[in-house]
């Protein structure tokens, strides 16, 4: 037995499990202690098993395993492990080999019992023993089945958890159940994941700890609830359960699988919609199955026309672009959707760009002027240029970008040229330029933020007036952008004295600090990728009495307990004794914990009996009950008196004794008689459903319906316990220890003694909560309500059912909201004011008289989904003589359901019968009508559908005739082909022209007044336009064109003029009019080809003999002659003038053949004439070597300095011989000092050192002594 003081841990971390072998096969357990060298028993019918021919034990490390060889019918039956004060029990099951008997196991398993997760195993059998000791040494009892076992001291567990499956994103719950009979407190149960991860820390939004007593079984069940399941949930897990002086743990595992994809699901067939043959339009079937469906699912992987709506995420667009188009007071609300965050800055680049239309010599194609990236996503800019060996520059902001790491890499192709940008962050978010030689082009990169995403929804919230209202939720981003709506409507900062927002993090929080009626609604929180929707429901501020305080019976000097509960814990109140208030004192005691408010009365005289109240402050309400004073009567008795129960309780025949459950009910019966009597206390337990209603086999033939009802009698005699009888001299005390449900029945006391005997019958009702009744059923599910039906309890408690309430959440929620205060008497209820589009689960509760019951089981998840609104701008577009074209646009409201198409119908006018123009659904916004009665005045109507029906129609306002009606031609010029079109060499034309007219009219263009011929320019016509069309405009196309629409005798023209431009010539006959002084006049004659439009001006440039670099002197020149000033003296220039029109410049240029000579006037400098100097010397040493003495083994340096011109060549020597190829020696000359380096010299080092420079002017040397010390 474990000490008290500590918590019991099992010995085994893997036990055997039970296991059915044939005949003649060997078997094998196995079982793992947590640390290697415990002693390990093996018994069999609770005597220890030894190595023999028959039995093998081995050991190695932890590991313990047991074979039963040659297995016979004789070797069946139970079998234990001991480790410690651990022990385990499995069951070994013998089959024959020829014919397999059945096994009482759902599945029996052939494999040996070394395979844990084998199917079939026997489960039940292999828990850990409970209650009771090991049998002794010796006993050879061995029964199959596990009702001859001996008791357990370990085992605790009636059915343990088992391993699990479970899918992505889904929910399961492993469930253990303890046996409770013989316990007097509830045990206590942890969950762990793997060896030391306890669970009951981590509980919250996928994790949930439940536990509950069932009373009627006494056995506690403890629930261990996953939700939203994900990959790294898979592992073992384990459960452990103990008590004072119990233990017993249990291991199992968890499989998470991957999600099945979206293309796996046939999700049009779990709407029960069919399809037409050869069509995928899908319509209503009116002969639907019954099920429920999954709407949570189904919405999610709904494919076709939902995808085109407007709920799923765009495509990635180009904002930038956006922003350009968009006009500017869109400009905050496009870049609070994609995420942009500095917008001025943005605009700021975007404006400053400017497109370079000058043709470049050395880019064949340049960059875009801007690029955009999302963050973390990498971008390539590519340049091509005209020379492939040229050598390029990327600079970014200016700086050049040098090579550094995987951030940044440079590619050439061919004439291609590439920067790669990965990973871009914010700070790529800057200007890139390209540079070739003297050229460049640039671009701007934007870098995109991310949208932000909701991580943390919000959730539903009912609170009292005068509340406090806190709305969380949690994002993807930090510091990230948001906006807070009340049904729809923008919350600004204005509002601070209402509305208080706040930061934390990734967290963001809407505060209200005192909640109003007008605050009720549906509050949304929209980020740059998503929303999150919640309600806000504010009630009147009510009091609800959860258990009302009931009458009472006590006896003389016993405890009189009054205890109510209320939903307000702040609530206070007074307690009334016959309508005056009861002032509190040693023996009266009142208290308030919480929401419950207890009078208690020790040591009950009968002055107490009377009516008690509890009148809660603030609310009109009143909580009455009464106490009865048991009143005993004594009389004096003489010696050798019969024995008597002296109750006041006329007839014999006390009142029923009422007690609610898990109350302590205690019956003080006072007794007298002498000599003392015996008193005897027995329960009547009626026999239903354990006899025939009719007679028995045996009984005779009167006996009828009557005998359906037998009593027998239980007799009460423990002392100890929650049921106990204590008896003294004068009375008899019986004790239930927190009533149940079984408590209840006829209690009859007998007392005996030699004289006589006397009995009495008191009858005891246990009244308590309701049952939970069972998960409601939702039916007529519609936009934002549903209807909630619900069975009652199988057990009312015994009180009548007073009411249920109502609770909802969210799916994924975890947070259960109320939704009545007032108690609802049906059966049945029609929930409102749900968000569209969210998934909710129901339940309900029963209350009674004592209070509240458990909750029902969650009812099946649900969707609020509406039929769309009625189609907008319903139009006939053209009649026919049989057919008629409509068009319409879509609902304003599409909602969560999305939009599955269009129905189209008409009837004829005055007719209620409509007719389907189209079997099935169209998902376009127009229609053709097709086969009609000419003649005939009908009325058209347009649904949209989705999967809750079809919404409103909307129909024509007037009838319409099919008939085709004549209409004059008529061609409606746009107003830019009003005047002359003007296009650019090489560019297309395309002109439409609109017209109206009825029949259909012929087309006709002319050019000049002659027919069009020729492949370039091509006509194509329809019933409502008409279109000139030319691939590659040239200047034979320049010219004046007709177009004549023409309806029999009735004709209509327009006459359009286009203009094809192109760049002009080159100036003609550029001539040096005059040169003097720093200037010169130039002259030249207009191009001779004006390019088909007017000449707007002349560039004229400068170039410099030497270096043939061209610089613009003037620009847009109107003039053909002009003045060249602040030329260079002494240069020669060439000159060169271009032509402009609206095309551009032209191709070429016209230059001056000669150079022009800036003449300089005659000045002549003589340089002076200097003597040379001569700089040559002799070497000479201007310090000498000096002599020195040295450690050996530490390195020595001789300097000295030398100077010459030129620089001297220098040689080192020793006693005479040459150090210079000696490797022990390095030698240094640095601006004339001369260093001789000697490493770790020794004895034999020491000696005369020379230092000889020779240059052309002669030698010098000097020479030093070196001695070398041996330390000592």
């Amino acid at each position: 037995m474990p000490e008290p003081g500590k918590k019991p841990v099992s010995a085994f971390s893997k036990k055997p499990r039970s296991a059915e072998v044939a005949t003649g096969n060997p078997a094998v357990f196995e079982a793992e202690t947590e640390r290697s060298g415990v002693k390990v028993r093996w018994q069999r019918g609770g005597s220890d098993i030894s190595a023999s021919d028959k039995y093998s034990l081995t050991a190695e490390g932890t590991r313990h395993t047991l074979t039963v060889r040659d297995v016979g019918p004789a070797d069946q039956g139970s079998y234990a492990v001991i480790a410690g004060s651990s022990k385990v029990k499995f069951d070994l099951k013998v089959k024959e080999a020829e014919k397999a008997a059945p096994a009482p196991s759902p599945a029996p398993a052939p494999a040996p019992a070394e395979a844990p997760g084998a199917p079939g195993e026997a489960l039940a059998s292999a828990t850990e023993e409970r209650g009771g000791s090991p049998s002794p040494e010796g006993s050879s009892s061995a029964v199959p089945d596990a009702s001859g076992a001996p008791d357990d001291p370990i085992g605790l567990f009636v059915m343990r958890p088992q391993d699990g499956e479970v899918t992505a994103g889904g929910s399961i719950t492993f469930s253990a159940r303890v046996a409770g009979a013989s316990l007097l407190k509830p045990p206590t149960v942890k969950w762990f994941k793997g060896k030391w991860v306890d669970l009951s820390s981590k509980t919250g939004q996928h994790l949930q700890l439940h536990s509950s007593y069932d009373r009627a079984s006494k056995v506690y069940l403890f629930e261990l609830h996953i939700t939203d399941a994900q990959a790294t949930f898979a592992g073992g897990y384990r459960c452990e359960v103990s008590t004072k002086d119990k233990f017993d743990s249990c291991n199992f595992n968890l499989t998470v699988h991957e999600a099945v994809g979206p293309g796996e699901l046939d999700l049009r067939s779990a709407f029960r919609r069919t399809s037409l043959a050869g069509s995928g339009r899908r319509i209503s079937d009116s002969h639907e199955d019954t099920g429920t469906l999954d709407f949570s699912s189904l919405l999610k992987k709904r494919d076709s026309f939902r995808r085109d709506s407007r709920l799923e995420a765009p495509a990635e667009e180009d904002v930038w672009e956006i922003l350009r188009q968009a006009p500017p007071s869109e400009y905050e609300r496009i870049a609070f959707q994609h995420g942009v965050t500095d917008l001025r800055g943005m605009l700021k680049r975007l404006k400053g760009m400017k497109r370079d239309e000058k043709k470049s010599t050395a880019f064949q194609k340049k960059l875009e002027p801007a690029y955009q990236v999302s963050k973390g996503h990498k971008i390539r800019l590519t340049v091509e240029l005209a020379d492939p060996d040229a050598e390029v520059k990327w600079l970014k902001n200016g700086q050049e970008i040098q090579m550094s790491g995987s951030k940044y890499i440079f590619e050439s192709v061919g004439a291609k040229r590439t920067l790669t940008i990965s990973q871009c962050s914010l700070a790529d978010d800057a200007a890139y330029q390209c540079v070739v030689g003297g050229e460049k082009c640039s671009t701007e990169l934007f870098v995109k933020e991310p949208p932000v995403l909701i991580t943390r929804p919000l959730e539903d919230q009912l609170v009292m007036v005068g509340q406090r209202v806190e709305f969380e939720c949690e994002v993807s981003e930090e510091g990230a952008q948001v906006k807070w709506l009340k049904d729809g409507v923008e919350l600004t900062r204005e509002e601070t004295f209402k509305y208080r927002f706040k930061k934390d993090g990734r967290r963001h929080h809407l505060i209200i600090n005192e909640a109003t009626l007008e605050d009720a609604g549906h509050y949304t929180l929209r980020t740059s990728g998503g929303q999150a929707l919640a309600e806000l429901i504010v009630q009147e501020k009510k009091l609800e009495v959860y258990q009302s305080i009931a009458d009472l019976t006590v006896g003389a000097k016993d405890q009189a307990v009054f205890k109510c509960e209320v939903s307000d814990e702040n609530v206070r109140g007074v307690w009334l004794k016959n309508g005056k208030e009861l002032v509190p004192d040693s023996r009266i005691k009142v208290s308030h914990i919480g929401r419950v408010h207890k009078l208690t009365i020790d040591d009950v005289t009968p002055a107490d009996e009377a009516d008690y109240s509890f009148v809660p402050e603030g609310f009109a309400c009143n909580l009455s009950a009464k106490l009865h004073f048991m009143e005993v009567k004594i009389d004096f008795v003489p010696r050798q008196e019969p024995p008597k129960i002296h109750l006041d309780c006329p007839g014999r025949k006390p009142d029923t004794i009422v007690v609610v459950a898990g109350n302590k009910l205690r019956l003080d019966v006072p007794i007298s008689g002498d000599p003392a009597p015996t008193v005897i206390w027995q329960k009547s337990i009626p026999q239903k459903n354990k006899v025939p209603a009719g007679p028995a086999p045996d009984a005779t033939g009167d006996a009828g319906a009557s005998d359906e009802w037998v009593f027998d009698k239980k007799l009460l005699c423990e002392t100890e316990g929650r049921v106990r009888v204590e008896t003294t001299k004068d009375r008899s005390i019986f004790t239930v220890e927190g009533a149940e449900k079984e408590d209840e029945g006829v209690y009859t006391v007998t007392v005996k003694n030699p004289v006589g005997e006397d009995q009495v019958n008191l009858t005891v009702k246990v009244i308590d909560v309701p049952d939970a009744p069972a998960a409601p059923k939702i039916s007529n599910v519609g936009e934002d309500s549903c209807t909630v039906q619900w069975e009652p309890p199988a057990y009312d408690g015994g009180q009548p059912i007073l009411g249920y309430i109502l609770e909802r959440k969210k799916k994924k929620s975890y947070r259960w909201m109320r939704l009545n205060f007032d108690l609802l008497r049906e059966l049945s209820h029609e929930a409102r004011r749900m968000i569209e589009g969210v998934v909710y689960e129901m339940r309900v509760y029963a209350v009674n008289a004592i209070g509240m019951s458990r909750p029902s089981p969650a009812s099946q998840p649900f969707m609020p989904i509406g039929p769309p609104s009625e189609p907008t701008h319903l139009a006939v577009e053209d009649v026919s003589d049989t057919t008629v074209s409509l068009k319409w646009r879509p609902p304003e409201r599409v909602g969560a359901g999305g939009l599955d198409g269009y129905s189209v119908e008409y009837c004829r006018e005055g007719c209620s019968e409509w007719t389907a123009a189209l079997q099935g659904l169209t998902e376009r916004t127009s229609m053709l009508v097709k086969d009609l009665p000419t003649g005939a005045r009908l009325l058209f109507r347009v649904r949209a559908h989705n999967m809750a029906g079809p919404g409103a129609p909307v129909a024509t306002k007037e009838a319409v005739t099919v008939q085709e009606i004549l209409q004059r031609p008529r061609l409606q010029l746009p107003r830019h082909l009003r005047q002359t079109i003007q296009r650019k060499v090489g560019e297309p034309v395309n002109l439409l022209i609109p017209f109206q007219g009825k029949p259909r009219p012929q087309v006709t263009w002319t050019k000049e007044g002659q027919p069009l011929a020729g492949e370039e320019v091509s006509i194509r016509n329809s019933a409502t336009d008409t279109i000139l069309f030319i691939r590659a405009a040239c200047r034979a196309h320049s010219g004046t064109y007709q177009v004549t629409l023409r309806i029999e005798n009735m004709e209509d023209k327009a006459t359009l003029v286009l203009q094809i431009v192109d760049k002009p010539s080159p100036p003609q006959d550029i001539r040096v009019v005059e040169a003097w002084g720093f200037n010169v006049a130039l002259e030249w004659t207009p191009p001779q080809d004006d390019g088909n439009t007017e000449i707007w001006g002349y560039t004229v440039q400068k170039a410099d003999k030497k270096t043939m670099e061209w610089f613009t002197v003037l620009e847009h020149y109107r003039r053909t002659h002009c003045v060249v000033s602040e030329l260079i003296i002494g240069n020669g220039y060439y000159f060169r003038v271009f032509s402009h029109n609206m095309v551009g410049p032209s191709d070429k240029a016209a230059t001056t053949k000669e150079p022009v000579f800036i003449p300089k006037p005659g000045i002549t400098y003589e340089p002076p004439n200097y003597k040379a100097l001569d700089f040559s010397e002799a070497p000479s040493f201007t310090r000498p070597l000096v002599n020195r003495s040295v450690i050996a083994g530490y390195n020595a340096i001789l300097c000295c300095a030398v100077r010459g011109s030129p620089k001297p060549k220098i040689s080192w020597f020793k006693n005479g011989l040459d150090l210079g190829e000696d490797a022990r020696f390095r030698m240094f000359s640095k601006q004339g000092v001369l260093t001789l380096e000697i490493r770790k010299p020794c004895p034999f080092d020491g000696g005369i050192y020379v230092c000889r420079a020779t240059n052309l002017q002669g030698e010098a040397q000097c020479e030093c002594r070196l001695e070398v010390r041996v330390p000592q």
